[in-house]
C-alpha cells in the first residue's frame, strides 16, 4: 500500500511500513495538494468506468477503462482549480516519476493552487502481503491514527473548495456504494427502531396494581439503540461489504416520570412517558441529510472498512458515528448519556433534549467507558478512556462538583482492551484487561477489527485511587470475556471483584474458530479474590451446578464499593436467544452473597471448597422479555434490599409493552404494579432510577 498526501491531510501515527510522500510545491511556493492512493493484486474487482460525471461545478474524470480486473497501481489525484471545480484524474497505471508533470500544470493559471501548508517528503519501502489472497492486507493506520485535514489559504476560497470536496466525497460514495437495510427476522421484531413521540403523555390511567409507599419521586430511563431510517445498515461496494453490529444504533432515551401529588390525600401518583433521540454531532449530521450517510466501518471486509473509514473522515471530519446509545448517570446533579466510543452528552432529565458535550471542560478529550463509578466517600467521579492508538487506556478522576478533572494518567497497556466499565473500592480502582481488543493492524491483516481471542492473557489491575501505572498490581486470572461488574470492595487483604463473565464476545459476534459452544458467549456470576498481600488468586463460580446466564447487573448504589449482601441480575433465556445473535432476557435474578444454595458444588469428584450462593428468580410469561433493569431504593428504607426493581418489559405475541415495579425483597413475587405504555418500547441496554424533584423543576 502506498500513500501520498499532504503531511496535514493524513499523518500516521506509528504507522507500519508505508509509503508518505507530500504535495508538491512549485517554484512559486505554491501547493498542489494531492491524495494519492495505490493498491495492487486485487483479482476481485471488476469495475466498468464511465469516462465522465458532474456533480454541480464538481467534476470527476476517468482515463477510459471499458474494464478493470487487476489494477497494478491506482493514483487519485486532487487538484484545487482557481475556478473552484475539483478534478478527480484516475489512471490505472501513473509512475511516480510522471507526477513531475503535474507541477507545471500547478504553476499555470488554468491549475492555481488555493492552499499553502507545510510539507515534508519521506520515502519508505512500500508493502503489500499476499498471503490469503481472498483478502486484501494493507499496512496502513486508520480511526484516530489520522490527522483531521488542515486548510490554511486565502480567506474567500477555503469554505467554497471544502463544500465542494464533501460534495465531490459525496458523489463517489453514492456511485460506488449501496446502503441496504439488514434484515429481522420475525422474533427480532423489537429490536426494530421506533419513532419520537415529540410529547410526553400521561400513562396514570394504565396502571394494574399501585405505586407502593415509599416509592421515591423521580424518573426511569433507559437508553438503547434506535438507528436512523428504518434499521441497521449493511454496505456493497467495489471494496467489499461492511456491516453495523447488533450494539450500534443511535441512541434513543426512554424515561417514565414518577410525580407525586403531595396535595391530594388519596396519595395518587402522576405518571409519564417520553422518549426522544440523544442528538449527537453526528446524529445531527445525518438528520439534516434525511438519508443514511457515514458508512458502517466496524464489521466486514477489511479493505471496505478501511475506505468506510477514510471516506467518512474525508466527508465529516469523524471515523464513525457517535451513537450514545449506552447507558445514563449521574454525577454533580446533571445527567449524561454515554458509550464507550465518545464523551457523554449532557441531557436535560425533563425534557430529554441534548444540551452538549461534556468534556470536563475541555479537560478530558477522549471517550469514556459505559459505567464510570463514584468513589465510595468522595464522590468523585471515576473513568476510564480506551483508543485504538497509543496511549490505548488513560484513567481519569473527576471532581465531585464536577468542575476540573483531578488526575489523569496513562495505564501504559500494550494493548487496547474494550474496556467497558471499571470497579472502585474504597482505596483502589480495579482494571479487568481481558481478550477482547480493538487492533487496527490486525484489520489491515485481513482480520476483524474487534476480536476476542481465548489464548491471549487476561489479567485484573488493582490501583491506588489517585496512583499511576507503576502502582497498578497486576493479578494474571483466567481468560475471559467480562463486560459487567457487578462490586467491588475490600475484605482484609483481599480485593473482592464480582462479575458476569463469558468465554466468548456478543461483540461484535462470537469468532468462528474462538468456541466450540456458541453460549459461551452469554455471562455466568463469577468471583475473584485478589490477595494483594501475596499475590494469590481465588476464582470460582457463584452459581450451582444448574446452568444460568445472566448480565446487566444492578446493586443499591448506596453499596457501590463497598461489600454487599445482594444483586440482581437480567436473566438470560437462551432458547429464545439461540435462534438469534442477540440475548434476550426471560426474568429476573437476586444473588444472595452470604447464603448458600441448597444444592452443591461439584469440580469433578470433588465437593468444591465454597457452597454455590443462593438464588432468587422473577419469571416472566412466555415470549415476554426484559431490558433496562434497575434498583429503586425506598425512601427511608434501612436494609440494603429494602426497594424495587423497575424494568421495561415486552410481551412478543400481543406486541404490547409495559414497566413492571416488583419488591426487591420478594423478588418471587408478583409484580406490585404494571404499566401498559402508549407505544412499543425496543429492547435495549442500562437502565437507572435517577431521584428528582418535579417541585424544584417547576
Amino acid at each position: 500500500m502506498a500513500i501520498s498526501s499532504c503531511d496535514d491531510l493524513l499523518l500516521p501515527a506509528a504507522s507500519p511500513p508505508a509509503t508518505v510522500s507530500s504535495g508538491n510545491v512549485s517554484s512559486s511556493g505554491n501547493l498542489l495538494l494531492r491524495l494519492t492512493v495505490s493498491f495492487g493484486d486485487i483479482s476481485s474487482c471488476d469495475v466498468s468506468f464511465s469516462d465522465f460525471f458532474s456533480c454541480g461545478d464538481l467534476f470527476l474524470r476517468r482515463s477510459p477503462a471499458p474494464a478493470i480486473s487487476s489494477i497494478e497501481l491506482l493514483n487519485c489525484e486532487f487538484l484545487l482549480r482557481q475556478t473552484h471545480n475539483v478534478a478527480l484524474l484516475v489512471s490505472d497505471e501513473l509512475k511516480l516519476e510522471k507526477l513531475d508533470d503535474l507541477n507545471s500544470m500547478a504553476t499555470s493559471s488554468f491549475y492555481k493552487p488555493l492552499f499553502l501548508v507545510k510539507c515534508s517528503i519521506e520515502k519508505r519501502p512500500s508493502y503489500v502481503s499476499h498471503k490469503n489472497s481472498h483478502h486484501n492486507h494493507f499496512n496502513i493506520p486508520i480511526a484516530s491514527a489520522f490527522k483531521k485535514m488542515t486548510m490554511i489559504g486565502l480567506p474567500e476560497f477555503p469554505k467554497i473548495v471544502a463544500t465542494s470536496a464533501v460534495r465531490l466525497v459525496d458523489a463517489f460514495v453514492d456511485s460506488f456504494f449501496e446502503f441496504i437495510d439488514q434484515p429481522l427476522l420475525p422474533s427480532q421484531n423489537n429490536f426494530a427502531p421506533v419513532e419520537e413521540l415529540g410529547e410526553t403523555m400521561v400513562v396514570t390511567n394504565n396502571i394494574d396494581g399501585h405505586i407502593p409507599n415509599g416509592f421515591p419521586e423521580g424518573v426511569y430511563i433507559r437508553n438503547g439503540p434506535n438507528p436512523l431510517f428504518g434499521g441497521l445498515k449493511s454496505t456493497n461496494s467495489i471494496f467489499g461489504k461492511t456491516s453495523h453490529v447488533w450494539v450500534e444504533g443511535e441512541g434513543m432515551l426512554h424515561a417514565l416520570y414518577f410525580n407525586y401529588n403531595n396535595n391530594n390525600n388519596n396519595n395518587n401518583w402522576t405518571v409519564l412517558y417520553n422518549n426522544r433521540h440523544v442528538e449527537t454531532e453526528t446524529y445531527k449530521l445525518e438528520k439534516q441529510r434525511n438519508k443514511p450517510s457515514f458508512l458502517p466501518a466496524i464489521q466486514g471486509d477489511s479493505l471496505a472498512i478501511l475506505f468506510a473509514y477514510l471516506l467518512n473522515l474525508l466527508r465529516f471530519g469523524k471515523v464513525n458515528k457517535y451513537i450514545s446509545n449506552t447507558n445514563v448517570f449521574e454525577h454533580s446533579g446533571k445527567f449524561y448519556s454515554v458509550a464507550e466510543s465518545h464523551i457523554p452528552q449532557e441531557i436535560d432529565i425533563f425534557t430529554l433534549k441534548t444540551l452538549r458535550n461534556w468534556d470536563v471542560n475541555g479537560a478530558w478529550n477522549r471517550p469514556f467507558c459505559s459505567h464510570p463509578k463514584k468513589a465510595p466517600g468522595t464522590g468523585e467521579l471515576v473513568t476510564l478512556g480506551i483508543s485504538p492508538i497509543l496511549p490505548f487506556c488513560e484513567l481519569g478522576i473527576i471532581s465531585a462538583d464536577g468542575k476540573k478533572l483531578d488526575h489523569k494518567v496513562d495505564l501504559k497497556l500494550n494493548r487496547c482492551t474494550l474496556c467497558h466499565e471499571l470497579g472502585v473500592t474504597q482505596r483502589y480502582n480495579v482494571i479487568m484487561d481481558f481478550p477482547l481488543t480493538i487492533d487496527l493492524l490486525r484489520l489491515v491483516k485481513g482480520e476483524q477489527l474487534i476480536r476476542y481471542d481465548k489464548d491471549e492473557y487476561a489479567r485484573i489491575g488493582v490501583m491506588p485511587r489517585y496512583g499511576d501505572a507503576s502502582s497498578i498490581k497486576w493479578f494474571e486470572v483466567e481468560p475471559n470475556c467480562t463486560f459487567h461488574i457487578i462490586n467491588s470492595f475490600e475484605e482484609g487483604h483481599e480485593v473482592v471483584v464480582r462479575g458476569c463473565r463469558s468465554l466468548d464476545s456478543l461483540i461484535p459476534g462470537p469468532h468462528p474458530s474462538s468456541s466450540s459452544n456458541e453460549l459461551d458467549c452469554l455471562s455466568r456470576c463469577y468471583e475473584w479474590r485478589l490477595n494483594m498481600e501475596t499475590g494469590e488468586v481465588k476464582e470460582r463460580s457463584l452459581i450451582g451446578p444448574k446452568v444460568v446466564y445472566m448480565d446487566f447487573p444492578m446493586v443499591n448504589e448506596n453499596f457501590m464499593g463497598i461489600k454487599n449482601r445482594y444483586a440482581y441480575t437480567q436473566v438470560v433465556d437462551p432458547l429464545a436467544s439461540s435462534t438469534q445473535d442477540v440475548p434476550k432476557y426471560g426474568g429476573l435474578a437476586k444473588l444472595y452473597f452470604e447464603e448458600s444454595s441448597s444444592e452443591k458444588l461439584f469440580m469433578g469428584d470433588k465437593q468444591h471448597d465454597e457452597d454455590p450462593i443462593r438464588v432468587e428468580y422473577h419469571m416472566f410469561e412466555k415470549n415476554t422479555f426484559c431490558s433496562g433493569a434497575a434498583f429503586v431504593p425506598k425512601d427511608g428504607g434501612v436494609e440494603e434490599d429494602d426497594g424495587w426493581i423497575i424494568s421495561f418489559v415486552h410481551n412478543e405475541d400481543d406486541a404490547i409493552s409495559q414497566v413492571h415495579i416488583i419488591d426487591g425483597k420478594k423478588l418471587s413475587g408478583e409484580a406490585v404494579a404494571k404499566i401498559t405504555l402508549p407505544c412499543r418500547i425496543p429492547y435495549g441496554f442500562h437502565g437507572a432510577f435517577m431521584p428528582i424533584s418535579f417541585q424544584a423543576s417547576h
